[in-house]
Parts: C-alpha cells; structure tokens; sequence
C-alpha cells in the first residue's frame, strides 16, 4: 500500500502523538459501521499521549474480519511501520467493539504482525451460534465469505470460541454486560473466556450487570478499558529496552 493511500483507507492518531510511537492501536468497527472517523475521542487522545498510533481502518462494514480484511489490515500497517519508520516487530494492539472486539481477537490469531494485545468489548464469540442470533445476521456473513451456500467452514475458521485453541499467548481484555441483548453474554464471552483460562491464556474478564450492548458504561470500566491499554503500551516500551 502507497503512503498517500493511507489517510485514505484510515483514520491515525499521528497528529496527536507526544514522542515516539512505542505501539500501533487498531481499532475495528462494529457491524454495519460506514464512518469515516476525523478525530480522536479522549480515549485515544490518552493513548496517542503515552506513544499508542491509533488507527481506524474504514473497512468493509459487513467484514467478519474475512480473508481480505485481514489482508487489507496487514498491508496498512505494513504502510503505517513505512511512514514512521518503525523497527520491524512494532508491537500492534489490536482492539474493537461488537463486530469489532470478534475482529480484534480473529485478527490477533491470523495476523501475520506482532499482535501483543487484545482489547474486546461486549464481542461475538461463536460465530456458528451468531448466524442465527438475530435474523440479521445471515446476509452479512453470507455477504462477507462470499458464498450462499454452507459457510459453516468459514464461520468455524472465524469463531473465536472455536480457535481458542490457538489463539496466542497475549493479554486480553474481554468486557460484556448481562443486559446485551444484540450479542448474548451467555453465549459468546462466557464460553470463551472459560474456554481460554481452561487452556492457561491470560485474560481478564469485566462482567457487568447493568451494561447493555456498548452502555452504558460506568466510569470504572471506562477507566480499566484506557488503562489496560496504556499498560500495554509501556509493556511494549520495557520489552524493546530489555528484549528477551
């Protein structure tokens, strides 16, 4: 991907940036998003200030995180490590809400960059079970691995719930609230975050009683959502000064 392309396909942070960017922040849309974002909200703000290039890449709104998204995502942050002259290795965080948090956890297992962490919010899980969650579902993800026939191979090689097995060995962050009623806690965050502390993955799981899908959101969640990616931040900052 050319350098002029990139503000093209993505919203950054990089006007924010205080100092050197210690990690790239992706940022994935939910279902259905078509925003072309032009600033940062004060989540952001507070990352790009400890060295976190956010990034909001505009892809496709039905994306499912399929083939050629995570392609697409490959190729700009190949671009973004071009532009600032990042070392090779650069720590990228991968984040998302909804669609978004299922594309943050699908992504950090297929990428072929260094995810280091995974923020997922209130996200889809099992995606065998999503299909028929709410009527929908289907044409989006008929739409995304482009068949009308049986997808359940490609829904299977996208489940988080089902690739549990080789997820990597990162930190995660999974926030869900008991009151979703568009992606059920029950069925998706529940059995998968059980499904990774069951095979020694270190996740942290935020169970909130009164959050629906996506709010409202207390402060301390809002807080512990920041945090733990600013902890990652100075993680990856501690890890290039003493490297293993």
């Amino acid at each position: 991907m050319e350098d002029k392309l990139i503000d093209l396909v993505a919203w950054t942070s990089q006007d924010f940036l205080r100092g050197p960017i210690r990690a790239i922040i992706l940022r994935f849309s939910g279902l259905g998003s078509t925003d072309m974002k032009a600033g940062g909200d004060p989540m952001e703000l507070e990352w790009s200030d400890l060295g976190g290039l956010v990034v909001q890449p505009f892809h496709e709104p039905w994306a499912w995180m399929n083939p050629p998204t995570q392609r697409f995502v490959d190729e700009l942050v190949d671009a973004l490590i071009l532009r600032h002259q990042l070392p090779p290795g650069t720590p990228v965080i991968a984040t998302g809400g909804s669609m978004g948090g299922h594309g943050a956890l699908v992504y950090s297992r297929y990428s072929r960059h260094r995810v280091t962490a995974c923020l997922a919010l209130w996200p889809v899980c099992d995606t065998v079970f999503h299909y028929n969650e709410r009527v929908d579902l289907p044409r989006t993800m008929h739409h995304a691995f482009g068949s009308y026939g049986d997808i359940e191979p490609a829904l299977l090689r996208h489940s988080p719930l089902h690739l549990a097995a080789d997820m990597p060995k990162i930190p995660y962050l999974i926030v869900h609230g008991e009151q979703d009623k568009a992606v059920s806690k029950a069925a998706h965050s529940d059995k998968f975050v059980a499904t990774m502390h069951a095979m020694g993955r270190q996740v942290e799981y935020l169970e909130l009683a009164k959050l629906g899908h996506g709010g409202p959101m207390d402060y301390r969640t809002y807080r512990r959502i920041v945090d733990f990616v600013l902890e990652m931040l100075t993680a990856a900052t501690e890890n290039r000064a003493h490297p293993s």
